[in-house]
């Protein structure tokens, strides 16, 4: 609606002369009700109106209003809101009360006061207002307390600094640059208004402007959501588990793209790389050095101006023979891209100042004059405007016509619009004022630069990076944390590195699973290499378990890993090799994040919710659901703490050693250590070190199989498509599907291959590899008994054997059968 509720009531207090401005206004008594399809509308006192929608299984949408429920856009982050539209709603009344049967859900409304309560099925309480404070408002907000219960805990809010769990905290949405931020900083550079409750369901509040959250901190016994604008819109999402509540926050505000599989491989950054000389240079240091790299980043100085596309004559000699060299090197460029247009570019600014295409002056009536980081003065580009998207799109293709791979979207913020920078409210967007624009600025840009991307490349998936972005980024874009590190102390940054752990679980939680810090932490002058070089071992190992891995610094500061002594080189090279041997595992959970919306990297709590100490548990996190990483934070460790949940968990470099489960571990590490287990019954699947993503696609599949307990079994399905096309989308694709089942007598392998819409599947060797107490007494197959050879396979031969063959290694205790790419072995028998 065009005017703000609480402007209404302002209005009114005016009039009347009956209220002071701090006076709080709620829906008082309920009236009356009407139904229409599977919408409900309350009439309440105060002249406020409130909506209950079911809008899919689960998720019922509540909205508070004094109009006839106009609102100023449509939501930028709902894209499912009337997928059930031709049910009839299921409402009865009662003396005291309605009722709202779904599915799932029992909504109760008090009729006085107005009260919301919603129950499961069984009628296990689930949400509740808290006390008549379900709506309220006043002059300034409007807002919802819900009542908070004694050991409750509420996850989310997207890429927050602070423990994953969020009780006892105050949170604000509005998107900012903080530089060298601190631990507790608060906002940040996205805002992802969606939390959920252990209590089984999750909020997600529909609204845009600078909106405020408390867990526990006004009252412990509620929490609250407000708003100073827009419309009080939240959509209750029912799981009840975390991941069913993920799984419907996903199919209300879209689901994730995929990137491309070479940007799950490493990449280098630096604030300096600017230049043609410098790129060559660092891409040439990674290739002679043997460590795995697929994309180098050229930050924003590529530019001749901000943003007109061209490069900067005096840095490159040669462009386009750069990128097509870099290419066959097996490299990707990635460039950087503002939203804005220097005032310097008077050609690309005037076309767009005439245009319209610059977010306006209110006070003028002309564009607005945008100070910049660089570049000096600068118009900001008006993405809410349609016509934007074409004229942009021009300009951005032009360096995708000449080999770059894809974009990171920078300084959406946009940047120098902090709280503090009050002036730019006097910005007017086309869509409306920058107080209602502000947290989705950086998502409209993200919209135009995926979709024009799209449309002039079609079917190719598109790379892009954001900071800054609102609820539904997942539809356009992936993410990375900013500028995270010690600005005054480069080498004192542990905490700032500590922290990174459960911000990323809570982007994960957000809706943000293709996320990656700045390895290095981005901020501060590397001035003593030695000295920092343990701190970056520790970023490196923990940034190589980010589905992103980029390493980036500010300024001219390099941070490759040879940077820092031969020492930290041969650790940091090793940890990005074992990045590229686990692809085929990170792969395979980058298609399940498209499908689920679940995070590669996952706070224990998501699976295993029931364990008192995955509650608030910040240092270590699951990396699919078969690997447990405890990255080390700790300058000079010699051990770290790491909880083992239930199960046994065997130690991913020393598979001799399994610990059980259910308990706290003392575990040695030194600076070479990245703490790493895998859960016992699992299949990983891995491949061979190569220097860049398919640099072999025709690579044997490498199965890592930690048998299960009797009678259980481990499973597995390895994803795979082509790697750079939306085909995807339409689930073109293929899977080889693994189970291991353990009996007393034997291990059972079965090995199936589903081939979806006529996917063209890539033949591959097979190396299974057992980790086993005792040799096997012999391996049989559908085709009869398996020959025993003294090495089944090794790497560095191609084709060892045309037929299947086993061995068995009495130090590692790992028996290895190699199956060759022309045989499909449906049937594994391992007999003890």
């Amino acid at each position: 609606m065009k005017k703000l509720i609480i402007q209404a009531v302002a209005f009114v207090f005016l009039l009347t002369g009956i209220a002071k401005a701090s006076d709080i206004v709620h829906p008082g008594n309920c009236r009356s009700y009407s139904v229409d399809g599977n919408t409900a509308v309350f009439s309440c006192e105060n002249n406020i109106k409130v909506q209950i929608k079911e809008v899919g299984p689960g998720v019922i949408r509540i909205w508070y209003d004094t109009d006839d429920f106009h609102r100023n856009n449509q939501s930028f982050a709902v894209v499912a809101d009337e997928s059930n539209g031709n049910q009839k709603l299921n409402i009865s009344e009662q003396p005291q009360h309605y009722e709202i049967y779904t599915g799932d859900l029992i909504i109760r409304v008090r009729k006085a006061p107005f009260h919301i309560s919603i129950f499961n099925k069984y009628q296990k309480l689930l949400m509740d207002d808290y006390q008549n404070r379900g709506f309220e408002m006043d002059s300034t907000q409007m807002a919802s307390h819900i009542s908070l219960r004694p050991g409750e805990r509420i996850y989310g809010l997207g890429e927050k600094n602070g423990s994953i769990n969020r009780v006892g905290h105050q949170f604000k949405m509005w998107n900012s640059d903080n530089p060298c931020y601190q631990v507790d900083k608060d906002p940040l550079y996205k805002s992802i208004p969606f939390f959920m409750s252990s209590e089984g369901y999750g909020i997600y509040f529909d609204n845009t402007f600078k909106t405020t959250y408390h867990f526990g901190t006004e009252s412990a016994d509620n929490y609250s959501f407000a708003t100073p604008g827009g419309e009080m819109i939240y959509y209750f999402i029912y799981g009840p588990s975390y991941k069913q509540i993920i799984g419907r926050y996903m199919n209300l505000t879209g689901h994730p793209i995929m990137p491309p599989d070479w940007a799950l491989g490493f990449s280098q950054s630096r604030g300096m790389l600017t230049n043609e000389k410098l790129t060559r240079e660092i891409a040439n240091g990674f290739r002679k050095r043997q460590i795995p790299c697929d994309i180098i980043f050229q930050d924003i100085g590529w530019t001749q101006y901000l943003q007109d596309f061209d490069w900067r004559k005096e840095n490159y000699m040669d462009p386009v023979k750069m990128l097509d060299d870099l290419e066959n090197q097996g490299f990707k460029v990635i460039v950087s891209q503002d939203p804005v247009v220097s005032q310097n570019n008077k050609k690309q600014w005037n076309e767009a100042d005439s245009l319209g295409y610059f977010v306006k002056d209110i006070r003028t009536g002309k564009s607005y004059d945008m100070p910049w980081p660089w570049g000096g003065n600068c118009g900001v580009v008006d993405f809410t405007n349609p016509a934007v998207a074409d004229w942009w799109s021009n300009y951005q293709q032009k360096v995708i016509d000449q080999g770059v791979r894809g974009f990171w979207t920078d300084m959406g913020e946009p940047a120098w619009s902090n709280e503090e920078a009050t002036d730019r409210l006097n910005m007017k967007h086309y869509l409306g004022m920058h107080a209602e624009i502000h947290n989705v600025f950086g998502l409209t840009w993200d919209k135009v630069v995926t979709e024009e991307f799209e449309k002039h490349n079609p079917n190719t998936r598109i790379f892009q990076m954001t900071r800054s972005a609102f609820a539904g980024m997942q539809r356009y874009t992936f993410g990375w944390s900013g500028d995270a590190g010690n600005g005054e102390d480069v080498t004192k940054g542990w905490k700032k590195l500590a922290g990174q752990i459960p911000l990323a679980l809570s982007a994960g939680m957000g809706g943000i699973p293709f996320w990656s810090c700045d390895i290095s932490g981005y901020c501060g002058d590397i001035s003593d290499y030695q000295a920092e070089g343990e701190l970056y071992t520790r970023w490196m190992q923990f940034g190589v378990f980010n589905p992103i891995s980029r390493a980036h610094h500010e300024g001219n500061n390099a941070v490759e890993p040879w940077r820092f002594g031969p020492k930290v080189e041969a650790i940091c090279k090793k940890a990005i090799e074992r990045k590229y041997q686990l692809f085929p595992y990170i792969y395979s959970y980058a298609r399940k994040a498209h499908d689920t919306g679940l995070p590669l990297m996952r706070a224990l709590m998501l699976e295993y919710p029931d364990d008192p100490e995955t509650a608030n548990l910040n240092t270590e996190f699951l990396f699919g659901k078969e690997l447990l990483v405890a990255p080390v934070t700790e300058e000079g460790a010699a051990s770290k703490k790491v909880y083992l949940p239930e199960g046994k968990w065997i130690d991913f470099h020393h598979p001799e050693t399994i610990y059980d489960g259910k308990q706290w571990i003392d575990y040695p590490v030194s600076l070479e250590t990245t703490p790493l287990f895998v859960r016992k019954g699992s299949i990983v699947p891995m491949m061979p070190v190569m220097q860049y993503i398919q640099q072999d696609p025709h690579y044997p599949l490498i199965l890592r199989v930690y048998p299960a307990s009797v009678n259980k079994r481990a499973s597995f399905s390895v994803y795979e498509d082509d790697g750079e096309s939306n085909d995807y989308k339409r689930n073109i694709f293929a899977e080889r599907q693994l189970v291991c089942s353990t009996s007393r007598e034997a291990y059972a392998i079965n090995y199936s291959l589903k081939v979806e819409n006529g996917y063209q599947v890539t033949p591959r060797e097979l190396v299974y590899r057992l980790y086993l107490n005792e040799a096997p007494h012999s391996i049989l197959t559908q085709d009869g008994k398996m020959k025993k050879v003294r090495e089944a396979w090794n790497s560095s031969e191609k084709h060892p054997s045309k037929r299947p063959q086993w061995s068995w290694d009495k130090e590692t205790r790992v028996c290895t059968i190699y199956i060759p790419a022309n045989q499909e072995v449906e049937h594994i028998t391992i007999e003890k």
